[in-house]
Formats: structure tokens, sequence, C-alpha cells
């Protein structure tokens, strides 16, 4: 964040810089040191920064020679947030309301493809991530859009600030959207309401509302994102109780499975459909690999399922003793751990349903028993999964306005509040006039995901890292102009079949079911 310093320094700055593809030599890098460091707490010695600089050339050495200067650069206070507390945030970045698409997208490839896919994009989030904490290492700055303003200017800046709050906004959309869903089928379910007669309580669009305003609006006013961590692990835990649950049912229900009807002979129907004559039935034989029309919506579906870019460098700014091998073992371990949940609650919930399993997972058990108490418990841990995720999602967007808006200006909680209560506004009256959860996830997984996953580090890794260090020719360069390539393939793909979805009419995402 550039407050407390003059913006013709920082222009000068990027100018110098953006010349020569990252830093320019001695009146460069006065410059950027002087962009580095704030003008009130380094008056007493300036040259500090600048000596670290120009003697330690090497990335690792400047930073952790420049680390103390540069936390306090970033936020008020030094980086407080335990290693703990940091995986629990990412982890709760990563981890969404994809989980609950995962089983459907599985059904859609089948259970190898899927796994390669998943693999795939979980070792490609990994990289990505590297590429992003290189860059800012370089340069010194802990914000995304400031990597963009470094990269290519104002343009740069703007682009990543709209790519994060589109994609944020997206995320926290279809979280909402699985409050308005869900939470009045839970209610209905305890108070074994069978025809709602419109009660208030029962009504998805007054408990969006409620639940932003109780919930989310208090923890979105922190001051730092440290502070979530708590929530996050409390967050992450209801997964694991998700998860759980979904093994468990896997044994519990019977396959094919029969809907419920509203008398007492469904127990009685689906003990004698599950083994008609010794044979397997055909439904219940998992498919290894599978192509469809749908297939189409996985891709998207599981790109979402990682991203947490727009989260990794404001808990890298307040991580304690923060360095870049550290924040690369956070995202790691996050990644790795989520890698695991994911796949096991897709397998689990695809072996359950087989070809039945509906783009959300939960409402696929409700048509067995809709007042199967496990299942009302896992969807309110769900739901309050999903709930405190949105703090966590919403700080980024925050910080992409206010770098796009008001660039200079010191942290002031007026506007701190006022962003998010507007942002909160925004997004409860999309979700109430908003249309199906895929369309939301396809669309925005299709266009801002990429952008933010595989195109942006890349580019700002290229444009930054000094081409005294590493020459376009150079591995780490090219691979990154690769990774950029397949961004940018992935959009072109995902968008093309999301657009001939859409138009044959059979898609799942426009029939809003």
């Amino acid at each position: 964040m550039s407050e407390d310093i003059p913006a013709e320094t920082v222009e000068t700055a990027a100018e110098v810089n953006s010349v020569p593809n990252g830093k320019g030599h001695e009146p460069g890098e006065e410059i950027t040191a002087s962009a580095k460091t704030p003008p009130a707490e380094d008056c007493e010695n300036p040259h500090r920064t600048e000596n670290a600089e120009a003697n330690l050339p090497d990335s690792q050495e400047f930073l952790s020679g420049v680390e103390d200067k540069k936390t306090t650069r970033f936020t008020d206070f030094e980086g407080k947030t335990s290693f703990g507390m940091s995986v629990f945030n990412l982890g709760n970045a990563i981890m969404g309301s994809g989980i609950l698409g995962l089983a459907y997208a599985m059904a859609n490839t089948g259970v190898i493809l899927f796994l390669v896919l998943l693999t795939v994009v979980a070792a490609l989030s990994s990289y990505s991530i590297h590429l992003l904490l290189k860059s800012s290492g370089i340069v010194g700055i802990r914000a995304y859009e400031q990597l963009g303003y470094r990269a290519f200017g104002t343009p740069g800046k703007m682009a990543a600030g709209i790519a994060i709050t589109l994609q944020n906004i997206g995320a926290m959309s279809s979280y909402l959207y699985i409050v308005k869903y869900e939470f009045p089928l839970v209610i209905q379910a305890f108070l074994k309401v069978d025809n709602p007669a419109g009660e208030w309580y029962l009504n998805g669009n007054y408990l969006v509302v409620i639940v932003s305003l109780a919930v989310i609006l208090p923890l979105a006013l922190m001051k730092q994102l440290g502070y979530l961590g708590y929530t996050s692990g409390f967050s992450l835990s209801c997964m694991v109780f998700f998860l759980i649950s979904v093994i468990y049912k896997k044994f519990n229900t019977p396959c094919p499975f029969v809907n419920f009807t509203f008398n007492g002979t469904a127990s009685v129907l689906n003990v004698s459909a599950t083994d008609p004559g010794g044979e397997d039935d055909p439904a219940c034989i998992p498919k290894m690999a599978n192509l469809n029309s749908q297939t189409a919506y996985t891709i998207p579906i599981l790109a979402f399922a990682f991203v947490c870019h727009p989260e990794v460098l404001p808990i890298y700014t307040e991580l304690r003793n923060a360095s870049k091998k550290k924040m690369q073992h956070v995202a790691n371990i996050s990644i790795a751990v989520m890698y695991g949940m994911y796949f096991l609650a897709a397998l689990f919930g695809y072996l359950t349903f087989y070809g039945e399993v509906e783009a959300e997972l939960l409402h696929t058990y409700s048509r067995i028993d809709p007042y199967d108490t496990l299942i009302l418990c896992v969807r309110v841990a769900v739901l309050t999964a999903v709930t405190l995720t949105v703090p966590i999602v919403l700080f980024p967007v925050r910080r992409a306005i206010q770098q796009m808006m008001f660039p200079n200006k010191t942290f002031y909680w007026p506007r701190h509040i006022a962003i998010a209560f507007v942002l909160l506004t925004f997004i409860n009256l999309l979700v109430i006039f908003a249309p199906n959860i895929l369309g939301i996830f396809g669309v925005i997984g299709a266009t801002s995901a990429p952008c933010l996953i595989f195109i942006f580090p890349a580019v700002f890794y290229i444009r930054i890292v000094p081409k005294e260090e590493e020459p376009l020719r150079s591995v780490p360069k090219i691979l990154a102009a690769c990774f950029a390539g397949i961004g940018f393939l992935f959009m072109i793909m995902s968008l093309s079949f999301i657009i001939i979805d859409w138009t044959s009419g059979t898609s799942k995402a426009s029939s809003g079911h």
C-alpha cells in the first residue's frame, strides 16, 4: 500500500522501473528504496535500506535484510499472525463452497480424470503462489495491485484490482447464495414444516440479510486478517465434520437410492431396491473416465476450488517473521490439506449417488430423507463454514478498492467500515435477485480465476524480475510464459464450453433448478 508516499515518488519509481523491465541501476535503485521505506519511520536511518539493497543483489538475502523495514511498511504493526493461524486463514480462503460441487464434477469427469485435473490444478496453484512471492520479494511490495502497478503502471494495478474484486465478489455471492437456499430448508426441517405458508423466517432473502448483518459485517470490520484465524479454524473444523459425514453416509446409503415419499414405506423400498438379483446395478458402478456436455463446468469449478491468490499477499504481510520460504510453506500446507479434503469429499459423494449426484451435493441427501438429523447438522456446519469464509474473502476486495480509489491514504476507520458495508449490501442485492449458482461459478471461474491464478502472477513475474538476474530466455521466465499461456488457453476453453452449453439450452446453469 502506498500510503504516506507522495504520488510523484511512486510514479517516478514505476517509470524508472518499468523501462528496463525490473530494477534500474543507480538512480532507479535509490528511488525504489525511498518508495519502499516510509518517511516517518526511517528518517533517522535512510541509508540502511539502500545499502542493504545495493550490497545484496540476491533476492533471498535482500528479503532477510529488509524484512523488518518492510513489515512496518505494509501495515501499522509488525506481522503478528502465527504460522498456524496463517494456514487456517489461507485454508479457509481456499475452502469455499466449491467443495459442494466437486462430487458433481467427478460424476461428469470420472474418478481418474478428476484426480488428474485436481492434482494439476493444485500443483499449478502452488507454482503460481511461488511466482507471486518471488515478485513481491524483489520489489518489496506485498499487495497484488501494487505488483501490477510495478509491472505495468496504472493499467496493471487496475487490472489486478478489478480481477480480485470480480473474483471475490463472485465467491462471496456464491457463499451467500448457499445461505439463501440452505438456511430456510434447514430451519424448515428442524421445525418439521412440510408446507411453508410464507413465514418470514423461512424466507431465504430475509435470512441472508440477517446473517450478513449479524455475523459477516462485524467480522469484516476487523482491522487485520490475523484476528480471523480463530473463526477460520472453526470454519475448517465444520468442513472436516462435513467430510466425515459424507464418508459415513456412503456406507449407510443403499444404491440405487429411492426418492423419499412422505409415508412410511420409503425405508422398506430402500431395502428391496438395493440388490435386485445378486448383480450390481449398472447405475452403481463408478465411471473412471466420463466426458459429456457438463464436463465443461468441471474445469472452472476445479479452478475455483484453489483460488486463494488474492488472500496470499495480505496473509504474507501479517505473517510473523515472514520470509518467502515460510509463506510458501503456509501455502503448500493449506493446498495439500484442501487437496486431500476435496478429493475425499468428491469421491465419497460420488460413490454415494453415482450419476444421480446434483450440482449441490447436500440437496441429493435431502431427496432420500429430508429429516435426516445427521445431514441437517452437516448443513448447519457447511452454512457456518461458508458464512465465516465471507469476511476472509472480503478483505482483499476492500484492499483492492482502497488501492484503486484511495492509493495514498493511510488507514481510516470510517472508510474501512463504509467499503465493507457497501460491498455487503451490493452482494446481498446480487444474491437476492441473482441467477443460479452454477452460472455464477462457471462464468466468474472462467474469466477472473485464470487471470489471478495463471496470467497475472506469470506476467508480473516476467516484468518484475530484473533482466540482469534472469534474462527473458532463462528457464524460469520461459516457464512463467508457458504458465500464462496455459491460463489463456484455459480461459478460452472454459468460456467457449459455457457459451456452447448455454446456446444449446442443455445447461444446468440456465435451467435454474
